[in-house]
C-alpha cells in the first residue's frame, strides 16, 4: 500500500505482515489527532480487543505538533510535540492490541484547506485494503474544526467505494460536543463494556495531553456514564455506559444527500422535538 503524506508512520504491535494486518480489519477507526481514536472510537476498540475474529485499525491524520502543553511538556517545540504525541499513539496501539496504526502527519491547518484529494485517495485506499465492517469518525457537528473537515473527508472517501465494498455501519462519535440533543433514528448509542479500565489506561497513553492539562482519562469515562444515566427521564439506569454517535451510513446510501444537508436534517427534526404535540 503506497500512500503519499507528509510524515508516514506504520506500526503493527505483533509484527504481522501490513497487507495481512489490514485484511483483518473488522473495525477502522479514523481520527483527526492522536488520542482521538481513543476517545471516539473506544466501542470498536474494546469489542475487538483480545478477540481472535475481530480486529482495530486505526489512522490518525494530523501530527498533533499544535496542541496545547504545559509542565515537563511547556518547552517543546512544535516538532518535539510532534514526535512525543507519534509515540504516545504507538503506545496506544500496543496496549489496545491494534491490528494496525497508521499516522499520516499532516498539518491541522493542511487538513482544513480545500480540494483535499490527496487526503482523499489516502483514505480511499486504507478503506479498500482493510474493507471494516464498523468505521468510527467524528461527527460533522463536533465544535473542533479540524474535526469537522475529518469526517468531511472520509465521507468523500468513503461515498468513491463501489456499493458493495461500504461498511455495514458508519458512525459520527462525540469529542467536542456531545450528541445526547440527536433524535432518533440519527443517533446511535455504542456500548462501552470496560471492566478491565482499558479505556482509562489507553486514554493515559496520551500524557502530553493528560498531564498537560486535559483530563481526558476521567471526563470522557464521566460524559459515558452520563451517557447512560441521562438518557430515560422516567426509568432507572437499564444500559451501560455508552459513546452516542450520529448514524452515517444513511448519507452514503442516497447519493443526493450529502453531509452537510445531512446535519441540516438532524437539526430539523432536534427542533422539531421541542414542541409539544
Amino acid at each position: 500500500m503506497q500512500l503519499e503524506c507528509p510524515s508516514l508512520d506504520i506500526y503493527v504491535p505483533d509484527g504481522t505482515p501490513l497487507e495481512q494486518a489490514l485484511a483483518r480489519t473488522t473495525h477502522l477507526g479514523i481520527g483527526a489527532h492522536p488520542d482521538d481514536l481513543e476517545i471516539m472510537a473506544i466501542p470498536g476498540i474494546l469489542q475487538c480487543h483480545q478477540h481472535q475474529d475481530y480486529w482495530f485499525t486505526g489512522v490518525v491524520l494530523c501530527d498533533g505538533a499544535s496542541s496545547p502543553r504545559q509542565g515537563q511538556y511547556a518547552n517543546f517545540s512544535d516538532a518535539d510535540m510532534a514526535r512525543q504525541r507519534r509515540q504516545e499513539q504507538r503506545a496506544a496501539a500496543q496496549l489496545g492490541g491494534y491490528s494496525v496504526q497508521l499516522q499520516l502527519g499532516y498539518s491541522s491547518e493542511q487538513l482544513r484547506r480545500p480540494a483535499q484529494s490527496a487526503v482523499i485517495d489516502n483514505l480511499a485506499l486504507v478503506l479498500a485494503h482493510c474493507k471494516p465492517h464498523s468505521v468510527y469518525l467524528h461527527n460533522p457537528a463536533d465544535a473542533h474544526a479540524t474535526h469537522r473537515a475529518a469526517v468531511s473527508l472520509c465521507m468523500q472517501a468513503l461515498q468513491a467505494l463501489p456499493q458493495g465494498q461500504l461498511p455495514a455501519e458508519v458512525h459520527g462519535v462525540e469529542v467536542w460536543r456531545s450528541l445526547d440533543w440527536l433524535t432518533d433514528p440519527f443517533r446511535r448509542s455504542l456500548p462501552v463494556s470496560d471492566p478491565g479500565k482499558l479505556q482509562q489506561a489507553l486514554l493515559r497513553c496520551h500524557d502530553s495531553q493528560v498531564s498537560g492539562g486535559k483530563r481526558y482519562d476521567t471526563a470522557i469515562i464521566a460524559r459515558q456514564q452520563a451517557n447512560a444515566t441521562l438518557a430515560e427521564s422516567h426509568a432507572v439506569d437499564q444500559q451501560q455506559p455508552c459513546a452516542l454517535a450520529m448514524n452515517l451510513r444513511p448519507v452514503l446510501e442516497d447519493p443526493s444527500v450529502d453531509l452537510p444537508a445531512y446535519l441540516q436534517r438532524c437539526l430539523r427534526e432536534f427542533s422539531g422535538s421541542l414542541t409539544d404535540d
